[in-house]
């Protein structure tokens, strides 16, 4: 009986040995190259076996304490939609010239089973590059060699810099992650404050601990950094000093999944962010703090050579604008002449940041720049005209919000007029947008006002304005089953920015192609854009079109659907529930009139019922009225988004609105004959 149970333990110790995960750099199993979905997500199209991330400081003579920050990340391919795993950027910050940061010990490896067998492809110094990113930023770029579904894929690097700053800690992504190893240990020099996402569905448990440290500085060395910050005096050879460890270890992490209407991803994502307080010397003593507040931020950023001095230069500009100000008196129409002066002398290069690139006089001159060089020098223009004009900090929606006072939580400038009561937001990067149109990219919930007078404070970035889509169409039912007519739209505000993006300069055969798209045996002809380029007036479109396969004939009746090709298909909202918030950007409404001829000897057996419909007490609105008007059936239909931020508290009740909007939408009508 002893024998037996020593013979079972020790197949049990075996079976675990062998089931027990090995997360060492390389030893990549069978089991995971043979996992055909994962587990627990069967949808997901790539996960993270395995993430390690590591921050340490290490003490360096000349340098003080230099961050080192070390990546091992394991991944599985699933389908081919996770093949862009194989494609990294390591981002790389270069907005100081005294903080240098660099890749080093870059390997990787991409495993596939060949003939039973184990076989890796090695990460090759021809796939790794370097790019620029923006003014601030460039990249290591590398790609992982023989990619299939089934690959495993596992790199390792690490990112040494001398600055004390540390970069937000992912602890999402937008698949499932196994598990997930963090550790941060910083020396008792630096002081930081930790903040984790709140907007964040999953939250990690944080553990702390201490561990008692020694440095050789060298003969009475002061630590200075190579940033000339100091991260303590000391005045022997050998100094002990704390250590504090923060620690994450966490199994399971689901994906972060985008949801339709979603917004910014990177608002949701659970993340950690390490706020540098403090410098403190040996003796414990602060001996520079850093932990500020918004006021001070402003401050900053306001007193930099590339930001609030810009806005004191106006030679070189004042006689191409004062030919085109003089005798204008009014502060708003100032602000319209100068935007579209700018926007026809500098062309945006695509670079977001808030401090000028090249320089108001430069980008002037060369007829290009960043965001910052154009809309500081809209700015400066305006000033030069007496205009109350300051330029405004963003955090694009790409870039999230920052979570504490900080510099880097600001990556766009826009310029904001104010005349009396009323003000006016400019962003002339964005060649259609006008009168508090911004790009969408800057609606991110608020943005930092900085006054000349040097005080600051937030102003809200969304937009009150609501953008409307009116179409008339026009419906002549035939004997071939086919339908015929006219198409007439207006389109304003943020809709009309939107459409002048997308087809301004498209050919018309271009822009046919793109409006007959998935919208069945449509064809378009006589298109006419207006005001395509004239952004004041709303965009007009029409066109003719006839549709093929718009009626159905069964048992001599005719069944058909009066929004044709213009209503809305299917709800985008399929969850039954929903961790994120629904968010539409703007508030807009969507108005439909539609006439149809009937065709001779027959009627309408019977009206559509009319359907008035609210969400939250008019947040959204939906109307469909249907009535006859001698021989022709007249339908009115609207849909109105007063709000468009809709909470996970309210999706259920607002997916059971749009669901019934829809629905309606569809509802066909049938004809007899009379």
């Amino acid at each position: 009986m002893i024998k037996r149970l020593l013979f079972l333990l020790a197949i049990t110790l075996g079976l675990s040995q062998i089931e027990a995960q090995n997360y060492d750099f390389g030893k990549v199993s069978k089991s995971e190259l043979q996992e055909k979905f994962h587990p627990k997500d069967s949808s997901a199209s790539a996960a993270i076996l395995y993430r390690k991330e590591e921050i340490v400081y290490n003490f360096n003579q000349n340098l003080g304490f230099v961050q080192e920050r070390s990546v091992q990340v394991r991944i599985k391919i699933y389908t081919e939609d996770g093949f862009e795993w194989a494609n990294k950027k390591v981002y790389l910050y270069r907005g100081n010239s005294s903080v240098k940061e660099n890749v080093k010990g870059l390997k990787g490896y991409t495993f596939n089973i060949e003939g039973g067998k184990v076989k890796k492809d090695k990460l090759k110094g021809s796939a790794v590059f370097e790019e620029e990113i923006s003014e601030n930023y460039s990249a290591e770029s590398f790609i992982l060699p023989n990619v299939k579904v089934g690959s495993v894929l596992e790199y390792t690097y690490t990112v040494t810099s001398t600055s004390p700053i540390i970069d937000d800690v992912n602890l999402q992504f937008s698949v499932p992650t196994n598990k997930l190893d963090v550790k941060i240990a910083t020396p008792q020099f630096y002081s930081f404050n930790r903040f984790l996402n709140p907007k964040a569905i999953f939250t990690a448990s944080i553990k702390e601990s201490t561990k008692q440290k020694n440095i050789n500085t060298g003969p009475s060395s002061s630590a200075t950094r190579s940033d000339n910050t100091t991260g303590g005096s000391f005045g022997s050879n050998s100094t002990d000093y704390v250590e504090t460890i923060v620690s994450i270890n966490e199994v399971d992490i689901p994906a972060l999944t985008a949801e339709s209407f979603f917004g910014n991803i990177n608002n949701y994502k659970a993340k950690l962010s390490m706020e540098l307080a403090a410098f403190v010397n040996a003796n414990g003593v602060v001996t520079k703090s850093f932990t500020s507040t918004w006021d001070k931020v402003s401050k900053t950023i306001y007193e930099s050579e590339n930001f609030g001095r810009q806005l004191d230069k106006s030679s070189f500009f004042k006689d191409d604008l004062n030919a085109l100000t003089e005798g204008v008196e009014d502060d708003f129409q100032k602000a319209f002449i100068v935007e579209n002066l700018v926007k026809s002398k500098v062309k945006w290069n695509g670079t977001y940041g808030k401090y000028a690139q090249k320089g108001i006089r430069t980008a002037y001159k060369e007829g290009e720049g960043n965001v910052g060089d154009i809309n500081l020098l809209v700015t400066a223009m305006l000033r030069s005209q007496g205009v109350n004009a300051n330029p405004v900090l963003v955090s694009t929606r790409n870039n999230g919000f920052p979570l504490f006072p900080t510099r880097e939580g600001f990556n766009y400038v826009v310029c904001m007029v104010v005349s009396g009561d009323s003000y006016m937001l400019i962003d002339a990067t964005e060649l259609y947008s006008t009168n508090n149109v911004l790009p969408q990219r800057v609606l991110n919930w608020k943005g930092r006002l900085l006054n000349k007078d040097g005080s600051s404070r937030w102003v809200n970035l969304e937009s009150n304005k609501k953008s409307t889509e009116s179409a008339m169409l026009n419906i002549t039912l035939n004997e071939d089953l086919s339908a015929t007519g006219k198409v007439r739209q207006n389109i304003t505000s943020y809709s009309a920015l939107n459409y002048r993006k997308k087809y301004t300069n498209v050919s018309e055969e271009d822009h046919i192609k793109a409006l007959e798209a998935n919208k069945g045996d449509l064809v378009i002809s006589e298109l006419n854009f207006e005001n395509d380029k004239d952004i004041i007036k709303p965009v007009r479109v029409s066109y003719s079109y006839e549709l093929t396969d718009a009626v159905d004939d069964i048992g001599g009746n005719l069944y058909f659907t009066p929004m044709l090709f213009l209503g809305t298909k299917e709800s985008p909202f399929k969850l039954t529930e929903r961790n994120y918030p629904i968010d539409f950007v703007i508030p807009f409404e969507d108005k439909y009139l539609v006439n149809i001829a009937l065709p001779e000897g027959y009627k309408v057996e019977s009206l559509p019922e009319t359907l008035a419909i609210e969400f939250k007490g008019g947040e959204s609105k939906f109307v469909y009225i249907a009535k006859m008007n001698g021989k022709y059936l007249q339908l009115k239909v609207e849909l109105e988004v007063n709000n468009p931020y809709v909470s996970p508290a309210d999706y259920a009740s607002f997916k059971a609105f749009f669901e019934k909007t829809v629905e309606k939408q569809a509802e066909q009508i049938v004809l007899t004959k009379a």
